[in-house]
């Protein structure tokens, strides 16, 4: 996930869906609020923040979810 793309979610404020692993119950939606070079903060619809890996799958939340392998 690039700088530019993190920075398009957080302007438009489009809802994101983070994919840790294959069982979605562990995803997390919210908004993209800040990032650095390893980890992206996203605000929950509950207000609270998460500070995950950019290393995870970062999608808009209306798209559909990958399939697991």
């Amino acid at each position: 996930m690039t700088d530019e793309q993190l920075d398009a979610f957080r302007v438009e404020g489009l809802k994101v869906r983070v994919v840790r692993d294959a069982d979605p119950v562990n995803d997390v939606r919210g908004l993209v609020v800040a990032w650095d070079d390893d980890h992206v903060v996203i605000r929950r619809p509950n207000r609270k923040v998460v500070k995950l890996s950019r290393d995870y799958l970062i999608q808009p939340a209306k798209e559909k979810r990958p399939e697991p392998e």
